[in-house]
């Protein structure tokens, strides 16, 4: 009996070259990330410096000590870059709301503290770029509208468990969650950038209004009072009606007796 195969086998990889290849793998892929990473270092230092995104690949090259092949090899160009630093902003925000509002024992009280943090965060500040919502964030939002959605999921990941815990602590009504917390965030975060109204309402809308705005939403009081103030207005309708009825029929009474007159003569 032959202990030979028939057909060839193909020879187990050594263990030693598995271990090889996946610590040089390992290096390697360090080695980019730390050289991304001084790519992202130096774009963040020149928004700093100039308080806009108007500066030049070349320069973020030169400030990070790297060459233009290495950045090319990593990103496509600068809409690429200013991504990545809007997905780093975005995913280091979520991470440190999330540590702040799980402090908060009250559900309510967490998607509370969530609405003005992300509001305070969006909102524009004289002399540097706002965390969340910068002027090339709105650019991005036009030219790469996937890539920016992408970059709010963890964000949207907080905000939709956040709605989730109100409605299972029987305080809030959201059959959709997940569209409820976004629109929570985009309330925030849009009405955060908005300038000042002017003529009647001159003040700034602040979190404090968003929060209420969002409350009514989830929970039905703006649902309830605007139905208060339809019925209301019916009510009133139909009391002047009631009151104007009389007149009405007087003037026809009269107008009937003056026809009736006139016929006469």
């Amino acid at each position: 009996m032959s202990v030979v195969p028939a057909d060839p086998v193909e020879p187990p990889e050594p263990a030693w070259r598995q271990r090889a290849v996946e610590r040089s793998t390992r290096a390697a892929k360090l080695r980019a990330e730390q050289r991304v990473q001084r790519f992202l270092d130096a774009a963040q230092e020149l928004i700093a410096d100039k308080g806009t995104t108007d500066f030049t690949v070349q320069e973020v090259v030169e400030r990070s000590r790297q060459s233009l092949r290495s950045f090319y090899q990593h990103f496509d160009g600068k809409h690429e870059l200013l991504l990545a630093l809007f997905e780093d902003a975005l995913s280091r925000s979520a991470t440190e709301m999330r540590e702040r509002v799980l402090a908060v024992a009250d559900p309510l009280e967490r998607l509370k503290l969530a609405v003005e943090l992300l509001y305070d965060a969006s909102t524009p500040r004289e002399g540097q770029q706002s965390p969340l919502f910068t002027d090339f964030a709105v650019q991005l939002l036009v030219s790469h509208p996937d890539q920016v959605a992408t970059a709010h999921v963890p964000l949207l990941t907080l905000f939709t468990e956040l709605v989730e815990g109100v409605v299972e602590a029987g305080r809030a009504v959201a059959p959709r969650p997940r569209r409820a917390a976004s629109l929570i965030m985009q309330t925030a975060m849009f009405t955060a950038q908005a300038p000042a109204p002017g003529g009647a309402q001159p003040s700034r809308i602040g979190a404090e209004d968003v929060w209420e705005f969002c409350l009514g939403g989830i929970t039905g009081t703006l649902r309830a009072s605007a139905e208060e103030t339809t019925g209301t207005a019916k009510a009133r309708k139909a009391t002047a009606a009631q009151k104007a009825a009389p007149k009405r029929a007087a003037a026809r009474k009269s107008a009937s007796a003056k026809g009736a007159a006139d016929s006469m003569v």
